[in-house]
């Protein structure tokens, strides 16, 4: 997806919630449609008797009417391809969209027909909407050819974007057999087996400070109050300007590490189940709750699925993942394994051969090495390491 900055008029802005008010409209009716459907009952409406009904809603409905039938057919088309995706076994079953949080429609067809761009300057260009007329947008870079749709969507922070749909090529292959290893953490997003280390940007101290003290505001305000949303949208553009200090991080880091080298490997991580909330129930409740919501939290914030994902788009097939058991503690050199070497987060030290090197950067090199350890340590054909030496048997 190539995404550029969308800067509609007052008036523009109002059409373009309108038309994200009819998409959503329309796909939470089609949700609620399938939610109705039970074993044993006739199937839920496809995609054709649904646009037979929308056409029925439009007629006895003015402000259905009034928006774009373009938006509204479109939203329709999305829902079937959902619940195809769903039915395939890809994707997750279609959910209900909420005001605030899914602002979004979607416009398909061929450029000069249904929706078309003209540049204006080096600097700006403007997008035609369903009745909307031209919008402008920030040029920062080309629009691509050969595109056949675009999304127009609207942050928590009240930021409009136009993101047209073109899958851009992978990055090239440098070629030079080069093997790098990843190991992602929280003091360090990601350490590589080169010996970098790469951490992903945050809030400043002051930023920091002040979403403190406008989540305290926050949860002080009355419910419903001008107060409550006013400090509602500052936070969302202090967590939005985080939000897209990490990916840019993870883009720039993503195409840097697919450039250099023809294989990488990352530990296979279920950063879903390790992010999973310790809270526990009323029958038995968790412990350490806290400590593991501020763990939860820094996983989140440190990208570690982002950095994943972006690399298998830009270097797809070169990607591997390693059994991440023990890597932190089995010594990069002479292959030992124990909890003993890892003297604290940063500092490893072998007890066996000396080795002293950065803790994220031994368990890198591991991983580059796609070393499977196993709880004894060593690799499947050297056998177990840790154990203690056995003297030779001297001749029968």
């Amino acid at each position: 997806m190539s995404r550029y900055r969308l800067y509609p008029t007052p008036e523009q802005g109002k059409s373009l919630l309108g038309h994200c008010s009819d998409a959503r409209y329309v796909w939470n009716l089609a949700v609620e449609q399938h939610a109705w459907w039970k074993p044993g009952r006739a199937s839920a409406p496809g995609y054709a008797e649904q646009s037979r009904q929308l056409t029925a809603a439009r007629a006895g409905n003015a402000w259905l009417a009034a928006g774009s039938q373009t938006v509204q057919q479109q939203a329709l088309r999305d829902f079937a391809q959902a619940m195809a995706n769903f039915f395939a076994g890809t994707h997750g079953r279609p959910t209900w969209r909420k005001a605030g949080f899914h602002e979004g429609f979607r416009i398909v067809g061929k450029r000069g027909q249904q929706w078309d761009v003209r540049v204006l300057n080096r600097r700006w260009a403007e997008v035609r909407v369903p009745k909307t007329g031209w919008v402008r947008f920030r040029l920062s870079r080309p629009v691509p050819d050969g595109v056949k749709s675009y999304r127009v969507t609207r942050d928590r922070a009240g930021r409009w974007h136009v993101a047209f749909a073109s899958i851009p090529g992978p990055v090239p292959r440098p070629g030079n057999g080069e093997v790098a290893g990843i190991d992602r953490g929280v003091a360090v997003s990601a350490a590589l087996s080169t010996g970098e280390l790469l951490s992903c940007p945050g809030l400043t101290r002051r930023e920091a400070a002040r979403m403190a003290r406008l989540q305290r505001k926050f949860a002080r305000a009355k419910r419903g109050s001008d107060r409550r949303t006013e400090v509602r949208a500052k936070i969302a553009r202090l967590s939005v300007r985080e939000a897209d200090r990490r990916k840019d991080w993870a883009e720039k880091a993503s195409t840097s590490i697919a450039r250099r080298f023809d294989v990488i490997r990352v530990e296979d991580l279920d950063i879903r189940g390790m992010t999973r909330s310790a809270k526990g129930t009323a029958g038995q409740p968790g412990r350490n709750v806290a400590q593991k919501t501020g763990l939860n939290r820094a996983i989140s914030k440190s990208g570690w699925g982002l950095l994943v994902r972006r690399l298998e788009d830009k270097a797809p097939g070169r990607v591997q993942k390693v059994p991440p058991a023990y890597t932190s503690q089995r010594c990069s050199a002479c292959g030992h394994t124990a909890a003993e070497s890892r003297e604290s987060q940063a500092a490893f030290h072998c007890v066996a051969c000396g080795l002293a090197c950065n803790a994220d950067v031994n368990a890198a090199r591991n991983i580059a090495a796609g070393h499977a350890v196993k709880a004894r340590g060593g690799d499947p054909v050297t056998g177990p390491v840790n154990r203690e030496p056995q003297l030779a048997l001297q001749g029968v």
